[in-house]
């Protein structure tokens, strides 16, 4: 069974920064792509950044120049560097490993964690 843990949430005010972080643990031999994505009261769940084990980045272009996503695949962790944050932010955030191989070679697909909430108000 594979678990993904968010932090690095909190309130912040317009213009500000915050790093979320997402661990993966369990038994696991690799993991495929790596993202965040976020949703606001109300509002479907939006994609906010990927990232595939070989570094390439994607960004929903309301964040493009302020977000800036990582990992490390050592570590099977992903983060999310978020400049500039805008009170349209204001949302939880949740981590997202698309596929993850298994020690025993199984595949477990869509893993999400419980998310961690960002809120960016003066």
């Amino acid at each position: 069974q594979v678990q993904l843990i968010e932090s690095g949430g909190g309130s912040v005010q317009p213009g500000g920064s915050l790093r979320l972080s997402c661990a993966a643990s369990g038994s696991i031999r690799s993991i495929t792509a790596m993202g965040w994505y976020r949703q606001a009261p109300g509002k479907q769940r939006d994609l906010v950044a990927t990232i595939t084990s070989g570094g390439f980045t994607n960004y929903a272009d309301s964040v493009k120049g302020r977000f800036t996503i990582s990992r490390d695949n050592a570590k099977n962790t992903v983060y999310l560097q978020m400049n500039s944050l805008k009170p349209e932010d204001t949302a939880v955030y949740v981590c997202n490993a698309d596929r993850v191989q298994d020690r025993d070679f199984r595949w477990r697909y869509d893993n999400w964690g419980q998310g961690t909430q960002v809120t960016v108000s003066s």
